[in-house]
This record gives structure tokens, sequence and C-alpha cells, in this order.
């Protein structure tokens, strides 16, 4: 038989209720769901069935409140850590020269291109995704044209154009 969780008061029931209504931030909101659906007596199960979390998930919540009160319910993953950058302030300077310069096939410059020149200046292996946030970060956008079909008829393209829209013809 499944165990209830049960949580400390540090909020009533009813304002656990009122929080949840009165959340606006998506991630909150369903935190104290949670936390109210759990304080009204529901397993957890049920509680993962009605807001669509697993049961992991709603335990750890029931854990964070537990632990640290109101102040564990929300969103947190703005305080995730996005890791050093790869280039510094110097190695960000000789890639904006670079690119100032040709590509190395005399071409444009690609994320993959990029990310060989930063392979070389940091002397170890940088994934093409790195070098296509590089350049995007530079400003470079994609400069290749969209692709056209091989078939298409460049008279019947301007008859189209010129005749505009014309009624449906039902037989």
């Amino acid at each position: 038989m499944p165990v209830f969780l049960t949580l400390p008061a540090h909020v009533p029931v009813a304002e656990l209720e009122q929080r949840y209504r009165a959340a606006r931030a998506p991630v909150a909101r369903s935190h104290w769901q949670i936390l109210w659906l759990l304080s009204g007596g529901h397993r957890a199960a049920a509680v993962a069935s009605v807001t669509g979390y697993s049961v992991h998930w709603v335990r750890e919540i029931a854990r964070r409140y537990r632990e640290e009160g109101p102040a564990g319910v929300g969103d947190r993953r703005h305080h995730n850590p996005g890791g050093p950058a790869l280039l510094d302030a110097a190695g960000r300077a000789a890639l904006h020269a670079a690119l100032a310069g040709p590509a190395p096939d005399g071409g444009l410059w690609t994320g993959r291109q990029v990310a060989s020149w930063m392979s070389t200046y940091l002397q170890r292996p940088i994934h093409p995704q790195r070098g296509w946030e590089y350049l995007t970060q530079a400003g470079f956008t994609p400069q290749r044209p969209r692709p056209t079909a091989e078939q298409a008829d460049p008279a019947t393209q301007a008859a189209f154009k010129k005749g505009g829209s014309r009624p449906l013809s039902i037989p």
C-alpha cells in the first residue's frame, strides 16, 4: 500500500491553495499545486497523474518544501551554472580578427570552420555547434539562399505572378 507523503505545516493548506491559484509563473504554480494536493491527503502517484509530473519529481518537490519551506518552491533553472566560456576576451578578439578576413576555403565562414579555428587556437577539439554559436554571437547570419526546385519553369512562374489569384473552376 502506498505511503502518504507528510509535509510540515510551513503554510496552512488553505494558503497553499491560494498561492497555487495566485501564482503566475508556470513552474511555481505547478509546485504549489503539488504541495496543496499532497497536504490535502492525496498520494504521490495520484498527484503525479493529475499534474503530469513523475512520482519521483513530486517527491523531490515535497523534499524541497520539507527542507526549505516556501523558499524551496519555484523554478531553479536560472541558478544553473552556465560553465566557463571557451574563449576569453583575447580569444574572442582573435576570432573577430579572423572573421574579418576570408574564410580558410575562400568562401563564407561556417560554424564548422569557426570550430576548426577554435580547435587550433585552444589546442583541443571543439564541436561544430560551438563554432556556430560563436559565429552567431559575432553577428554573422546564414548567407546561403533558400533552395529552389530544379524542375521549376521560369515562364510558368512568371505567368502565375502576372495572373494573380484566379477563381477555382469546379467542373
